[in-house]
């Protein structure tokens, strides 16, 4: 992917990624310190209690972290795709006698096509994972 493009993809996605860690993951963080804490204050239970209570207290951040990967990994993937179809083409038009010039300029407007379509998926992949993040049992 041109340097241009995959540097606005990664700003927009790492903006994305900032404001669900500022927003959900960090309080969920800070329950699960807080739970594990309190484990750890009970004097009554047995060490393999206490590890199994501050096990649970790190599922909820596990799952959300899980969510947040995957929908990622599905962008990503996506996007992937979407740049191999460009560079197919790309291929096919330089095969049929086109100049380099032409097949470079081909590649940035689809590649370009493809990050714009991506970049435009992201508010609905954040109300997305904003939801379930929000449906997460503490």
């Amino acid at each position: 992917m041109a340097e241009a493009h995959q540097t606005r993809v990664q700003r927009v996605v790492e903006e994305m990624v900032q404001s669900l860690e500022r927003d959900h993951i960090r309080n969920m963080q800070g329950r699960m310190f807080k739970c594990s804490a309190d484990c750890c204050g009970r004097p009554s239970d047995s060490m393999t209690q206490v590890h199994q209570c501050i096990e649970k207290c790190h599922t909820p951040l596990a799952q959300a972290q899980g969510l947040v990967t995957s929908e990622l990994e599905k962008f990503q993937d996506r996007l992937t795709r979407c740049t191999m179809h460009c560079n197919d083409k790309a291929k096919d038009l330089f095969d049929s006698g086109s100049k380099e010039p032409a097949v470079r300029s081909l590649m940035d407007r689809c590649v370009g096509s493809c990050v714009d379509d991506h970049i435009n998926l992201l508010p609905s992949m954040t109300r997305r994972l904003k939801e379930n993040l929000d449906s997460i049992p503490q």
